[in-house]
């Protein structure tokens, strides 16, 4: 085998990726890059009555925006290519012989009402050697039958026969030394009556011809895993086969099972990375780009769910990410999903990112809400402004909309109970100095000079900065939120500043 390190994720083109999927995109990404290696992008399509069209173009698109880029993929291509199963559909059947030739493997004649038959007699059934030779197939029926059954091209299956009474066993790099009891194992069909493979043939194979040397997917695929180790021994030699890591689960935020998207519907919060509208319902799950998160806080949060570095450090770029990752640290248990950790990491992603890229990423939300930005260099220096405020992208709007345009509501309930006619003489003689500076053509003036004007102006009217603070800032910005007052008056400036004040004063009056 190559000894260069070669990682593959090999998703079903069936709709939505998950986030416990990206994860697994990420540590088989991480581990590749950490060591020089290839991360494959290959697409499992061989199950056609599953297939959805859109599901391929949305991972190409997922894995794009997270920063995950294939090195080998049916987008980028590759030596060893075609990336698509249905593309190497030909290539299948000849392993599927071999193990036919070699007796690992049998034909199955069952019709699906036979087989529904079977499973309404026995509960539980299982297709495997305790029911074997009570059904229709090569084991159980005579040379002569089989031959005729063929030559009447009748439709078939072909199962593994795994064998009785043996152990198998792997070795996992997350789990260690694992054992199987192959009496517990059913034969899985391994090319379909279309002629088709499924997942356990095809991920044998693929992998062979592939060179994967590190097979990395979630623990839910660990009953499979026996079945694989046959097949390798079989057709290819264990010694040949890749190293598996099986990752744990991502819980739901109780720890009490796999997270799942009706979790997330139920909870209010995506577990999908990107929209996905399903085509054939025309439904639209959300995803955690749309909900406003920033694909560096993405990445960074899933990381941290199953693995550190064995310090307290939460914040990692892709670049340390890399760096730092290694499959010991990956933990054995499942890890539990917290929406309000994973809207801290964007919150801390939002505060990092520099300025003028993330008035790139909110302009969107603006021009969706109608808000008019005059000045791309003005909409800069309100990020600035906010974004320590903001958890999500959206919350740009609420946090600062008032810098472009007068807030339509004013929350003065929260004024009237302590204003009197001290305070609207005070705010009337504010809005006399602005307007004198306006006359004079004076457009702004720095915060703190306006801070400074500001506590004179208190001190002459024998009264308390801290009885006037909360009013003025719920005319300027309509309610209690926003950053410093008179940063929000130098950035709107003296005119605007007026129209609100007076605007206030009328609705108190």
């Amino acid at each position: 085998m190559d000894s260069k390190v070669r990682v593959r994720f090999a998703p079903s083109p069936t709709g939505g990726l998950h986030l416990g999927g990206v994860r697994t995109v990420l540590f088989n990404y991480l581990f590749a890059k950490h060591l020089n290696g290839k991360f494959i992008l290959r697409i499992e399509d061989t199950d056609q009555t599953r297939f959805v069209p859109g599901a391929e173009q949305y991972i190409q698109d997922t894995l794009a925006w997270c920063g995950l880029t294939p090195d080998e993929s049916p987008l980028h291509g590759g030596p060893y290519g075609p990336y698509r199963q249905s593309e190497r559909k030909a290539m299948y059947k000849q392993y599927a012989d071999k193990l036919i030739a070699q007796g690992n493997a049998y034909y199955a004649f069952d019709t699906p009402e036979e087989l529904d038959a079977k499973r309404k007699e026995i509960p539980n059934f299982q297709y495997s050697l305790s029911h074997r030779l009570e059904m229709k197939n090569s084991e159980a029926l005579s040379p002569e039958a089989v031959d005729d059954l063929l030559k009447n091209n009748t439709p078939y299956v072909i199962r593994i026969k795994v064998p009785e009474n043996e152990e198998v066993s792997l070795e996992d790099v997350i789990r260690g030394h694992v054992n199987f009891d192959t009496n517990m194992v059913d034969d899985k069909v391994l090319l379909k009556a279309d002629g088709m493979p499924t997942y356990h043939l095809a991920v044998v194979v693929d992998d062979h011809l592939m060179k994967i040397t590190h097979a990395f997917r979630g623990e839910e695929w660990l009953p499979s895993a026996p079945v694989h180790v046959l097949l390798w021994k079989y057709l290819f030699g264990l010694d040949k086969m890749p190293k598996w890591a099986h990752l744990p689960l991502i819980l739901k935020p109780d720890g009490n099972g796999k997270l799942s998207k009706r979790d997330g519907e139920r909870l209010g919060f995506p577990v999908f990375a990107m929209d996905w509208t399903d085509p054939n319902t025309n439904t639209t799950t959300i995803g955690f780009k749309e909900r406003g998160f920033l694909p560096e806080a993405f990445v960074n949060l899933l990381a941290m769910l199953g693995w550190n570095d064995g310090t307290d450090k939460e914040i990692y770029s892709m670049e340390e990410l890399i760096a730092g990752f290694s499959l010991d640290r990956v933990h054995k248990g499942g890890a539990k999903f917290d929406y309000e950790k994973a809207k801290w990491f964007n919150a801390e992603w939002i505060k990092k990112m520099d300025n003028e890229k993330l008035a790139t990423l909110v302009k969107p939300y603006f021009d969706e809400a109608k808000i008019e930005i005059h000045e791309h260099s003005y909409l800069i220096k309100v990020v600035g402004l906010v974004k320590e405020r903001c958890n999500l992208l959206p919350d740009f709007i609420a946090q600062s909309s008032f810098y472009f345009q007068a807030p339509k509501e004013i929350d003065t309930a929260s004024i009237a109970p302590k204003w009197d006619a001290k305070k609207r003489a005070f705010f009337e003689a504010l809005t006399t100095i602005y307007q004198s500076k306006v006359d004079t053509g004076i457009i702004t003036t720095p915060a703190l000079e306006l801070e400074t004007e500001f506590k004179e102006l208190v001190a002459k009217h024998e009264l308390k900065p801290g009885e006037l603070m909360l009013p003025f800032r719920i005319m300027l910005v309509g309610g209690k939120f926003g950053p410093g007052v008179f940063e929000i008056v130098e950035a709107i400036e003296l005119k605007d500043t007026i129209a609100r004040i007076q605007h206030s004063l009328q609705l108190l009056s």
